[in-house]
């Protein structure tokens, strides 16, 4: 006579598993609860439905016209993204308690609703980073900026949410995640070190896109250089200079620089230095801060200011200050043109010269007074001249 042993299975605990003893508990459960099992069932059923219709719902705003990365739309997206084998572990949770299942049969239901339950979290964290990332760029025309960068900025969103998912699912299954969470964080800053010159250059295009210094078609200056953007790259900005070059700077080079952006300007300020003779007359110097001012509001600009400055070492030094409204390049320049071509005619009509560098030599007698440069030289008188 033989003896015959129940087949068994060793769990994850370390514990045998009798699968014949658990049938028969399972068994008896759905005998004995029937009812409990019924009403339960269906009240998971509502749930799951009603989950099914918050699904859907998303998906309909998801795709609403004029809206496309609108709020809603971020919040369509997040909902369309919930997985089945969630809403089915949510439905199940829930009702579970009600029919008072086996010990195993209920931790088999906590242990699946907690995996689904974290691994959708990190789905819908994903889409709802990504949802406002994009829409932060798209207001102000970086769409094809950021579109440069969104794979890879998925990829790391992704990779993170995940990783931390599975810390967090592999922790509640008891296992020790220190040395775990130790190797990602080692490996992590092995990658970053290793490529920290595209991450910086990737950082500096999304603070771009973020805090916006400046946009695509702005004029800025920065060093010596004036240009206009023309592109933001993922690494790089492409611009154009006023001379016509095309300037290629990268995304961190370029915000460690002071940047002046011309094109946000109400106005621009124009500054003129005018030199004029000492020998003017005083009534005209008096006259000339009253002639710029005509001159500027004719030219239809603001007038701010203008007067005698300095005493320069062979000129009068006068400052004019106007300012030029809507400031685009060809038209500061021209206003400017026009205004100096101005101020030039008017003052030539009213007989004020404009002083240029000028030296005069004054001669000492030895006794130390000033004399002319030249001695006074008696009139040569010809001998034929004599009567």
């Amino acid at each position: 006579m033989t003896n015959q042993k129940d087949a068994t299975i060793t769990g994850i605990d370390g514990k045998p598993l009798n699968l014949r003893n658990d049938w028969n508990l399972m068994t008896d459960w759905v005998s004995d609860h029937a009812v409990q099992i019924m009403a339960a069932a269906g009240a998971a059923i509502v749930i799951y439905l009603l989950l099914t219709a918050l699904r859907s719902f998303g998906t309909r705003i998801k795709g609403k016209p004029g809206d496309h990365l609108g709020l809603s739309n971020v919040l369509g997206r997040t909902f369309a993204r919930t997985t089945q084998f969630f809403m089915v572990m949510v439905s199940a949770r829930l009702v579970a308690g009600y029919a008072d299942p086996p010990a195993a049969l209920y931790k088999t239901i906590a242990f699946l609703f907690t995996i689904a339950a974290v691994f959708q979290a990190a789905v819908w964290l994903r889409e709802i980073i990504l949802g406002l990332i994009e829409r932060k760029a798209s207001e102000d025309g970086n769409a094809d900026t950021l579109s440069n960068a969104m794979a890879l900025i998925r990829v790391l969103v992704t990779v993170a949410l995940f990783a931390i998912a599975t810390v967090v699912v592999l922790d509640n299954l008891g296992v020790n995640v220190t040395g775990l969470v130790a190797g990602l964080g080692i490996g992590g800053i092995a990658i970053g070190l290793a490529a920290q010159g595209i991450f910086s250059d990737l950082f500096a295009a999304l603070s771009i896109i973020f805090d916006k210094p400046f946009r695509r078609g702005e004029i800025i200056t920065y060093d010596q250089t004036t240009a206009r953007v023309e592109r933001i790259g993922l690494k790089s900005t492409r611009l154009r200079a006023t001379t016509g070059e095309r300037k290629v700077i990268s995304n961190t080079n370029l915000l460690q620089k002071e940047i002046t952006s011309l094109q946000t300007l109400a106005q621009r300020r124009v500054q003129f230095l005018i030199g004029l003779i000492y020998q003017t007359p005083e009534e005209k110097a008096d006259a000339v801060p009253a002639m710029l001012r005509e001159i500027v509001e004719k030219e239809g600009h603001v007038f701010v200011n203008a007067g005698l400055v300095s005493f320069g070492a062979s000129s009068l030094d006068f400052e004019l200050n106007f300012d030029v409204p809507d400031p685009d390049r060809h038209d500061y320049f021209m206003s400017r043109h026009n205004v100096g071509l101005a101020i030039w005619k008017r003052f030539n009509a009213e007989g004020i010269e404009f002083a240029y560098p000028t030296q005069t030599s004054f001669t000492a007698a030895p006794d130390g007074k000033a004399i002319m440069p030249y001695p006074d030289v008696q009139p040569v008188i010809r001998v034929d001249d004599h009567p």
